[in-house]
């Protein structure tokens, strides 16, 4: 500034340039330690250098153009993400700088959250002795322990933070480790390019599983669009809780564990697994990066070297999973009966367990007493629908009523010491006097086939 008139210098943008070449190189205190007279000679005596702060958020403000312009990621951004004070901090100079740059906002979305409290609802400071360090939680549960709360939390409101909280989400963590685990274990040996199975022919439950893994992703992806972590959380564990924990992988360590192993039924399961856990997969990474990217390592390779290609963080949405298609021989409406059908069994069952009458569901027959229309459409899955329950026979008889009534009684029937089903064929064959007819297929035959489950 020109000490008599008070107006800047007339070659000011060219000044401002060299003096942000000199930033660039030596950072902001070089305008504080810069000699004047390296840029204007003896016109120095006749200027003073101004020290006065443009403003607080000018620098923050202009990142649109020093950091994603220079680093060639271009304009505007996709989002821009800070706490709610920052409306009139950071999103307000952005978009004011934005605007007299570019006549244009710097971003495409603003996405604000709240700050952390106790389980009080005290805000977390050092006076109050209340706060939790995010190092410290990282040295005893995991980053992915601490990424998951925050997933799981409501961030359009201030976020409760206690022991109690991250205790909850290092057990929601294990259900969602545990069960990649699991489906990591029973594809060991599997190779996609060899034997993953076509969806039409899978066994039904599979092609089911694979349907709802489908729906899942749906809901993931819209919820990822709008930022509705928490309802990904939740959509996660209710997927590995009750879909698959509670039915899915019960259901088929029948299959896993006593079929053969290039059987149709044993490999129709496994791709079912394959295509879950390759969703799985991305579904989880944005969220437990560090989990995905151990996972990504350990899942079978889908390419012909035999290994894994690439980084999860890169990968786009798997398209394995679908869904059921009209025809299907069991649609989805017929599974939702069918479970609901399960889970009257489960309710006859239970308290037979609890008196002694049985000691697990295999050593109890069911009878399912239905209208003639219903029993009509579950008497071609009779045979197998013990596998659905995971009981001992099952029969279905047609009656005169609307309703449908499940009995049970315990089983005479012999066990098989293989797959522990109580069948009447057991000891049949003499040389394996303690199997069923279907192990003996299994292990010394053409193995058997299911359709169903």
């Amino acid at each position: 500034m020109h000490r008599e008139t008070g107006e800047p210098h007339p070659r000011s943008s060219e000044l401002m340039r060299q003096v942000a070449d000199r930033v660039e190189q030596g950072g902001v205190d070089v305008w504080y330690t810069l000699d004047a007279t390296e840029l204007l000679g003896a016109e120095a005596a006749d200027y003073d250098r101004i020290t006065d702060i443009l403003d607080v958020w000018f620098d923050s403000g202009v990142t649109h153009e020093g950091v994603l312009l220079e680093r060639g990621l271009g304009k505007p951004a996709d989002l821009y993400l800070e706490g709610s004070d920052q409306h009139r901090g950071w999103f307000q100079s952005s978009l004011l700088t934005g605007v007299a740059i570019d006549k244009a906002a710097p971003y495409r979305q603003c996405l604000t959250h709240g700050f952390t409290v106790d389980e009080h609802g005290r805000k977390m400071s050092k006076s109050l002795g209340n706060g939790i360090e995010p190092q410290d939680i990282m040295k005893t549960l995991g980053a992915d322990i601490l990424r998951l709360w925050i997933a799981s939390a409501d961030y359009s409101n201030e976020m409760s933070l206690s022991q109690e909280i991250l205790k909850r989400n290092a057990d929601a963590y294990r259900r969602l480790r545990n069960t990649a685990r699991f489906l990591l274990a029973n594809l060991h040996g599997f190779d996609p390019a060899r034997d993953l199975r076509p969806l039409e022919d899978m066994v039904a439950l599979d092609r089911w599983i694979v349907h709802r893994a489908f729906e899942v992703q749906e809901r993931i992806k819209e919820a990822y669009d709008r930022y509705d972590f928490a309802a990904i959380v939740q959509a996660l564990l209710n997927f590995c809780s009750v879909d698959l924990g509670s039915l899915y992988l019960d259901v088929t360590k029948d299959r896993l564990y006593t079929m053969g192993e290039d059987s149709r039924g044993r490999r129709s399961a496994q791709s079912a697994m394959y295509r879950i856990a390759e969703a799985f997969v991305r579904w989880i990474a944005p969220v437990l990066s560090f989990t995905a990217d151990e996972l990504w390592g350990y899942l079978p390779a889908s390419t012909e070297s035999g290994e894994r290609v690439g980084n999860v963080l890169f990968a786009t949405w798997y398209e394995g999973p679908a869904p059921l298609p009209a025809g299907a021989d069991l649609g989805a409406d017929d599974f939702e009966r069918l479970l609901a059908l399960r889970e009257q069994v489960a309710k006859v069952l239970e308290p037979m367990r609890a008196n002694g009458q049985i000691g697990a569901a295999l050593e109890a027959e069911i009878t399912v007493t239905a209208s003639a229309d219903t029993a009509a459409h579950l008497q071609p899955l009779a045979e197998e629908l013990r596998f659905l329950f995971i009981s001992g026979d099952v029969a279905v008889v047609p009656a005169q009523t609307d309703d449908i009534f499940v009995s049970a009684q315990p089983t005479a029937k012999a066990k098989c010491v293989r797959c522990w089903h109580h069948r009447a064929d057991v000891g049949v064959d003499p040389a394996h006097p303690e199997l069923c007819g279907r192990c003996v297929s299994n292990v010394d035959g053409s193995g058997e086939d299911r359709r169903w489950f």
